[in-house]
């Protein structure tokens, strides 16, 4: 019997024991300068102390919450594009003469132009095979396996050199 009687009061009180389990009391606290603080174990001794009772209920219990309407207003849009401004862009250090697209059909061709760096041209032909340094400007030279020699010019910053403007 008194088993019995347990049980029920048992199975009584567990609506309330779930209820309670979705909040928590915790300590807030407020220091000098009036900066808040919420934690489980207490606060220090120059703060002011109260108990506050979070609750925080499990997603998909409760009301869903409506999403925004747009307004009709801001569904028509009376104003032109905007331009599309590029904030972080990677400068190549030669004036950027050459677009990306440009530079990668230049180096698969192996073609040298005027604003490539000095990492494009050993990308198109590996590195020198003898490298001079005259007035600043330093010459890479290639040869191949057929006797066709190459050389490539490049200013004081490692960019190549226009062919008119040496």
């Amino acid at each position: 019997m008194i088993r019995m009687i347990c049980c029920a009061g048992l199975c009584a009180s567990l609506p309330y024991l779930a209820d309670n389990s979705l909040a928590a009391t915790v300590f807030r606290c407020e220091d000098s300068q009036g900066r808040l603080t919420y934690t489980h174990l207490g606060c220090p001794d120059d703060n002011s102390q109260s108990l506050q009772r979070a609750y925080n209920p499990t997603p998909g219990t409760g009301k869903a919450t409506p999403m925004a309407r747009d307004s009709p207003k801001a569904l028509k849009s009376d104003t032109q594009p905007r331009e599309v401004v590029v904030v972080g862009r990677k400068l190549d250090g030669c004036g950027d003469r050459l677009t990306s697209s440009e530079r990668r059909q230049a180096i698969i061709r192996q073609q040298i132009r005027g604003g490539m760096t000095r990492g494009d041209v050993e990308s198109a032909f590996g590195k020198p095979d003898k490298i001079t340094r005259v007035d600043g400007d330093t010459r890479y030279h290639y040869a191949d396996t057929k006797g066709n020699r190459r050389q490539v010019t490049l200013d004081e910053a490692g960019c190549v050199k226009e062919k008119g403007k040496r």
